[in-house]
């Protein structure tokens, strides 16, 4: 299960047990919060079944000309249950299977539509065809990672290796840039382990950002250019809002990120990020048709998109792979506005249900200059 890897060096996703039977690992306990009916895991190259129960070192695997074999690449630490992990912390990303580091963490608002809220905290109020309810806002702890490039590949269940999107100081109203392999995890998603390895993660950020220093704990502490880079992007790196919402076992959590402000044919134009991620908490499987999305604009337009797929895949979501997850950007004319829609999803049997997207809010924030300490590598998007 959580303790192996097989996948031409990208993990199984773990987090796979069963309700009835809490399964530790070094003391980790996998009793999650969205993951059921797994007691086991199979590594599905070579389709070998590891029991959790007898595996205490976090494997990773490597490919030779007659096969792959298991390399011990660290040992599972305790999950917190409380406060936060430090900078430095190695860990597995218990959804989608791949090793990281963590950076810094972020304290964001969760607004949980799925949490039932108390009369006096709770008011109607429409968004689009459904009625839905004001939530306030819990704090959340995320992290900000980078991702271990030798696993980017495999990650099925996302649309492209996760990264941090910007304008940058450039004329060109249209271009946008990205950092790859930075991603926003939460807190219950890092399955921590520790590593004698210098080098434990692969990614071109690694060296400038991070120092290894084996009598800390952990091993790997910050540098002065990742502080200097927290502090000098804070704005555009800071995610402060996570909306998600639960529709007949399918839940969406989605999470906006302002860009920035650019000046196109004599108006302003407004730029966002947003992470989606959907996830199976059933046994049904389902594949995702159709998006429709209702963008509503400060400046008093309402726009309806509609489409098949998102970022033109139709993902299957199964008791294998119960998650998918992919970014998009919008813009407006105006500082602000509302964002919020549905999908539409596939049964065996033929037949469609709709799924909500929680509404969420479209903010900009006073600066809307990028600055201009942004590290390497860069990927252009325009």
């Amino acid at each position: 299960m959580a303790a192996c890897v097989l996948r031409q060096g990208l993990f199984c996703t773990v987090g796979k047990y069963s309700k009835k039977h809490g399964i530790r690992i070094a003391n980790v306990d996998f009793n999650s919060r969205h993951q059921a009916n797994r007691g086991r895991a199979q590594c599905l190259s070579c389709c070998c079944v590891f029991n959790a129960v007898q595996q205490k070192r976090f494997m990773s695997s490597r490919n030779k000309p007659d096969g792959k074999f298991l390399e011990t690449v660290g040992v599972f630490e305790a999950t917190k249950q409380h406060g936060s992990y430090e900078i430095g912390q190695l860990f597995l990303h218990s959804v989608f299977g791949y090793r990281g580091i963590v950076l810094f963490p972020w304290h964001a608002r969760l607004y949980d539509r799925d949490v039932i809220p108390t009369t006096t905290d709770s008011k109607s109020e429409t968004s689009g065809n459904h009625a839905s309810k004001e939530v306030k806002g819990q704090t959340h702890t995320y992290y900000q990672v980078l991702i271990d490039t030798r696993d980017c590949p495999h990650i099925s269940q996302r649309s492209q290796t996760e990264a941090v999107t910007f304008l940058g100081n450039h004329d060109d109203s249209r271009a946008l840039y990205a950092i790859p392999g930075l991603d926003y995890v939460s807190h219950e998603d890092i399955l921590p382990y520790n590593s004698t390895d210098q080098m434990p993660i692969q990614h071109e950020l690694f060296d400038r950002f991070l120092l290894y220093k084996p009598s800390k704990g952990p091993s790997f502490v910050p540098r002065d250019a990742l502080r200097a880079w927290q502090e000098k992007n804070h704005q555009w790196l800071e995610l402060s809002g996570v909306h998600r919402e639960t529709t007949e076992n399918i839940r969406v959590t989605v999470i906006p990120f302002h860009m920035g402000m650019r000046e196109a044919q004599n108006s302003q134009v407004y730029w966002w990020r947003y992470s989606i991620r959907l996830e199976n908490l059933g046994n049904e499987v389902v594949q995702l048709r159709e998006r429709h999305w209702r963008i509503f604009s400060l400046s008093g337009t309402l726009e309806t998109v509609r489409g098949r797929g998102v970022v033109g895949r139709e993902p299957v979501l199964s008791k294998e792979q119960a998650a998918f997850q992919y970014s998009s950007h919008v813009s407006l004319q105006s500082p602000s506005g509302h964002m919020w829609g549905s999908y539409r999803l596939e049964r065996p049997g033929g037949t469609f249900f709709d799924v909500r997207i929680p509404p969420f809010s479209l903010e900009s924030k006073k600066d809307d200059t990028p600055n201009n300490f942004l590290p390497g590598p860069f990927t252009s998007l325009s």
